[in-house]
Formats: C-alpha cells, sequence, structure tokens
C-alpha cells in the first residue's frame, strides 16, 4: 500500500484539475454521437479510474487484466503505441468495452519486476477524435517499484531535428549482438520533440540504442531500421517520481514546457550500411537496358555477360557508392524477351564471409517497355525513334554548374564540335563563345557544357544542338534543341559569402532550406577559401558542414557492431538562432573557422 501512495497525490491533483472538464461536458460523455449544435468538442479524453491503482506491487504474474476508465468513449488508434516495458515478445492485448480500456498479456509476466504501461498516440475520443494526451502506468509483480530513469532526444542524423516515434531500447546484456537477438530490458517510445523518458528501472549498468523499428519487434534490422547508439555503458543518476517533470505529460504545442524537460543523452538515428551482401534487387528497364541493385556498396564483380552478346557490346555504369550497376546493350540486333544474364560476384555465404558466386539473372521485358510492340505500331511517333535527351540551364546555378545534356541511353556517337555556344549582348551583339565539355564521372549519360569566359549580368546565353549531332546504342539520331538562359538581374535577390578558415581536413558545405529537407547548393573543400552563393531569395537558410573523414566526398554512415558513429555533421547557428535569414537584396558574409567549429 505504501508503493500505491506514491502516486495517490498525482491522481488527486489530475481529478482536481479536470473536475470543472468533467462537469461542463457530462451531458455529452455518455453518447457516442456528436452533439447537436454548440462548440465543437476540442477537450481530449482522460481517465477517471484505474484498476489496481498506480504503483500496485505483488501484480500476479500470470491472467492479470488493468482497467483503465475514460470520461467518455474513445477508440484505439494504434494498438502499437500501447507500450509495455519491459517488452515480450507479444504485444500487449487491448480491449474496449464500454468507456473502458482493458489491457492484459498473452503471456507470463517476470516476476520480481517492474513495468511500465504507456500510451503514446494510442487513444482518441470517439466524437471528435481528440488524441488521449497519454499515461505511464507503473506497477509490479515484486513488492517494490524500480526508481531510477534516464532520459534523452532521439534525432536524425542527417538534418539533425527530432524523430517521433523512434523506439528507445535499454539493455541489460552488454554484449554486441544484444540488440539483434534479444529484447530489451525497457523501451520507450519518442514524442514530437524526439524526446523519450524510461522511468521506473533499475540502478545498473546499461547500453542505450534507438531504432526507428518497422516492424515493432523491438529488434534491430540492418535491412530496414535506421539506428542510433551510445558508445559507453550508462548509469541512470536521475530518480522518477510522479512530480517530475521529464515523466508529466504536454501538450506538444507548448514549446516552453516540453524543452524545459532535461535530456540527458542525444541519439542520432543513421542508417547503417548492410553487412550482407547479395543481389538484392534486378530489373529490366527497356528493350536494351537493366539494372542490378546490391544490398550493400561496395559490390565486387568478377564475370558479368549477358546470353546472346559479346562483352564489347555491353556497357556498364555503377553508381558513387557501389551498390546499383546499370547496363545497357550496344547492339541493334532484335532484342530478346528475356535478357539472361551470367553474374559472378562476391556474396556473403552462410559463414558471413564473401564468397565469389555465380548467378544466373532471368529478366523479361514488361509489356509498357516495349517500344515496338503489335498493338502499339501504329501509334509511333517521331520521339520514340530519336535519342532523348535534356538540356538544361538554371540561371541561379549555371556559373557553379554549367549547362547539362543528359541522354536517355548512352551515346555511341558524337559531335560535340558542332554545338554552337554564343552571347547576346544588352545591344543585341551576337558573339561566338569557346567551350569545354565535362562527361560526368558518376553519371556516363551526362555532359556538363561550361562557357571558357566568365557569364555577364544581363547577357543571355544560347546553347544549340543541331540536328544529328549525337547518336545512341539504339541507332537513332538526336534531333535539333535550343536552351537560352541569363544570370537573374532581379535586385531583390541576395549573395550569401562564407569566408572558410581553419580548412585542417575534407568538408562538405551545403547549403539547405529551412526544413533541411533539401540540398539547394552543395561544395567540397580541402583548403580555406571563400565560397559564394549568389541569387538567394529572401528567407531563412541552413548550413550543414560534414567532416569527411576519408574523404569520399560522401557522408558516410556508422556500424553498431564496430563501435562507429555517423561522419560528425553540424549546423551553423547565428547567435541564438538556427537559421541564417537573409534579407532582399543584400549581400551576406559569414566567418567561419571549421577547426574552431569541430572542437566544442
Amino acid at each position: 500500500m505504501r508503493s500505491m501512495k506514491r502516486f495517490l497525490p498525482l491522481l488527486l491533483t489530475l481529478a482536481a484539475l479536470l473536475l470543472p472538464v468533467m462537469l461542463t461536458t457530462h451531458s455529452c460523455a455518455n453518447t457516442t454521437q456528436a452533439p447537436s449544435g454548440g462548440d465543437k468538442d476540442t477537450i481530449p479524453p482522460y481517465i477517471i479510474d484505474i484498476k489496481p491503482l498506480p504503483g500496485a506491487t505483488g501484480v500476479s504474474v500470470e491472467g492479470t487484466k488493468l482497467e483503465f476508465t475514460f470520461n467518455e468513449y474513445v477508440s484505439i488508434k494504434s494498438a502499437a503505441n500501447i507500450l509495455l516495458s519491459p517488452p515480450q515478445k507479444k504485444m500487449p492485448k487491448s480491449k474496449l468495452k464500454g468507456k473502458t480500456l482493458y489491457v492484459s498479456f498473452e503471456e507470463p509476466l517476470k516476476p520480481n519486476t517492474t513495468y511500465a504501461l504507456s500510451f503514446t498516440d494510442a487513444i482518441a475520443d470517439v466524437n471528435e477524435g481528440n488524441m488521449f494526451a497519454g499515461y505511464t502506468y507503473v506497477f509490479s509483480t515484486g513488492e517494490k517499484i524500480d526508481s531510477m530513469m534516464i532520459t534523452g532526444t532521439v534525432v536524425n542524423s542527417s538534418s539533425l531535428a527530432p524523430v517521433k516515434g523512434a523506439t528507445v531500447l535499454l539493455h541489460k546484456d552488454h554484449s554486441d549482438s544484444a540488440i539483434f537477438k534479444s529484447l530489451p530490458y525497457a523501451a520507450a517510445k519518442t514524442d514530437d520533440w524526439g524526446f523519450f523518458v524510461m522511468p521506473f528501472i533499475q540502478d545498473t549498468l546499461y547500453r542505450l540504442y534507438a531504432i526507428k523499428d518497422e516492424n515493432n519487434d523491438k529488434l534491430f534490422d540492418p535491412e530496414s531500421d535506421m539506428v542510433a547508439f551510445i558508445d559507453s555503458l550508462i548509469r541512470p543518476v536521475m530518480t522518477a517520481s510522479d512530480t517530475v517533470r521529464e515523466i508529466l505529460r504536454y501538450d506538444m504545442k507548448d514549446t516552453l514546457a516540453c524543452q524545459e524537460r532535461k535530456s540527458e543523452y542525444e541519439l542520432s538515428l543513421f542508417k547503417e550500411t548492410p553487412s550482407k551482401q547479395y543481389v538484392k534487387d534486378k530489373v529490366r528497364t527497356s528493350e536494351r537496358s537493366a539494372y542490378i541493385s546490391f544490398l550493400a556498396p561496395d559490390a565486387i564483380i568478377d564475370t558479368l555477360s549477358i546470353e546472346g552478346y559479346r562483352a564489347s557490346q555491353i556497357i556498364s555504369q555503377f553508381n558513387l557508392k557501389r551498390d546499383s550497376l546499370e547496363l545497357w546493350v550496344n547492339s541493334r540486333r532484335n532484342y530478346p524477351d528475356t535478357m539472361k544474364i551470367s553474374l559472378t560476384y562476391h556474396k556473403t555465404d552462410s559463414l558471413g564471409q564473401l564468397r565469389s558466386t555465380k548467378e544466373n539473372l532471368k529478366l523479361p521485358l514488361p509489356k509498357d517497355k516495349r517500344t515496338f510492340s503489335k498493338t502499339s505500331r501504329k501509334s509511333i511517333t517521331r520521339a520514340d525513334t530519336t535519342c532523348a535527351l535534356t538540356l538544361t540551364a538554371d540561371p541561379k546555378t549555371v556559373e557553379q554548374d554549367g549547362f547539362t545534356i543528359e541522354f536517355r541511353n548512352p551515346i555511341i556517337y558524337e559531335k560535340f564540335d558542332s554545338l554552337q555556344f554564343y552571347s547576346i549582348s544588352p545591344r543585341q551583339t551576337e558573339e561566338k563563345l569557346s567551350f569545354t565539355v565535362e562527361r560526368d564521372s558518376l553519371n556516363l549519360r551526362v555532359y556538363t557544357i561550361r562557357p571558357v569566359k566568365e557569364l555577364r549580368s544581363g547577357y543571355e546565353y544560347h546553347l544549340k544542338l543541331p540536328y544529328r549531332a549525337f547518336r545512341d546504342i539504339n541507332g537513332y539520331y538526336s534531333d535539333s534543341t535550343e536552351v537560352k538562359c541569363s544570370l537573374p538581374t532581379d535586385e531583390s535577390l541576395s549573395t550569401l559569402t562564407l569566408e572558410l578558415s581553419g580548412v585542417d581536413q575534407k568538408y562538405i558545405i551545403d547549403l539547405m532550406g529551412e526544413k533541411r529537407d533539401k540540398v539547394l547548393r552543395s561544395y567540397v573543400v580541402d583548403s580555406d577559401k571563400s565560397l559564394v552563393f549568389p541569387y538567394l531569395s529572401k528567407g531563412k537558410y541552413s548550413i550543414r558542414i560534414t567532416s569527411d573523414e576519408n574523404r569520399n566526398s560522401l557522408v558516410d554512415t556508422g556500424s553498431v557492431l564496430e563501435h562507429r558513429q555517423s561522419e560528425k555533421l553540424l549546423f551553423l547557428t547565428f547567435g541564438d538562432k538556427k537559421y541564417l535569414e537573409i534579407p532582399e537584396g543584400s549581400e551576406v558574409n559569414q566567418r567561419v573557422n571549421l577547426k574552431e567549429l569541430f572542437r566544442k
């Protein structure tokens, strides 16, 4: 009874606070139909009775049923968010009868164990769908309630944005395999702020993880789940009670209250590079092309052949991570209905070792990929028999990115010297310009055209591709096309200059929008320099800087088994602001010492 009394003040406080609401809403609490007329109900449901009382001890390990009675009729929006900690293999069984939610367990509970049952985004009222604010109910199958707790925040490693709905795992088993094979000692879900609390746990050493648990099994699956971890063992130092700020439930829109909660640990979620290697997917993309993807990067291919074609007729291209391979056949002979590929590559065997393995892949051609099917011959257009390409130039980035030609298929014939590149001055004087041609190192179908002379404001630039300048693997010639581009003259646009110093290694500098979900401009630097970002519209921008320690120009992920975190990145802060506010028609200069920045 002493244990139960610890939780009675909280219940009495809640009852006192909610009594006026109970009195004013009583008239509609007993109906499942929305009342006619009056203001819309915006008050979420709340609990008015619990059996057994919170903090109950000596709870039976078998046949236990918990009862939560609400002030109105509710529905279960997500049973997966009714979370028991420590978790069981089977989720708690929940059932509604009247206004009461019954929770039972399909497995026996552990003896002498403190359990926490939490409701987060799980329950809503029937009438208006107002979500129950959440609650953590505590009971024990032993004689006491464990009294320690830990708190923290889970963020996305690439945006540092809080992650809602991540599953946080606490393991007593310190072995590296525990997160893959064993249920945790305790588990919790993060809220809208990425915040979590694990209350009423034992005072001992733990390993702390977080996963984006796609199948809700509380185990880490590297193929589908994101993961985060704390490098060292942790031990709780905070004491749990019914009045601790971190345990109380808040309106997620109450920024001040939510930010006042103490977060002891920050975990950064990343998608781990898979340790196993095998062919993940294979697709026939057209009559003469295919696509093979591998589970892990850095695929090693010993031999590859396509039945009916010579090795010299096969064009292949890996992506930067070498986990996907594009294939084309440079031949005008009739294409097969099924492309048969013989592939010998390094595949992970049953012992976890890479072994040279031969696989025969069969890739049938889907009907929607047939250019000359019997039903479509009458509808064939000129475009169907033309070397397809796109010619683009973005006025805001043309100085950095140039003019881009991207072909749908690899080209086998080209006459770049036939291209016409010229400018027209503000006085309508035309001048022929010299240019360079650069094939993309990562995409053999992409070429960049750059003028030798610096582009000037007020001038109009034209790039013309004449008829039959290119021929692709299908034997089709290109049509004539043209693109024109001028540097922006809008005086409301601004320029940002980053003056970088302390560049003691390779860094990736990304300019992003306020939401941090898209890279607008990007540079890779390995020495002190000034980076110019011209033609920016008024608004808020984020600047992400990644420490590219292995100098591969990629943001590399981490590994749980290797105890390696993702490459360190951070976002520049500007005083007490997370974003750089660019005013209209201005020149903004920002000095950044990268060595000092990453030392903090």
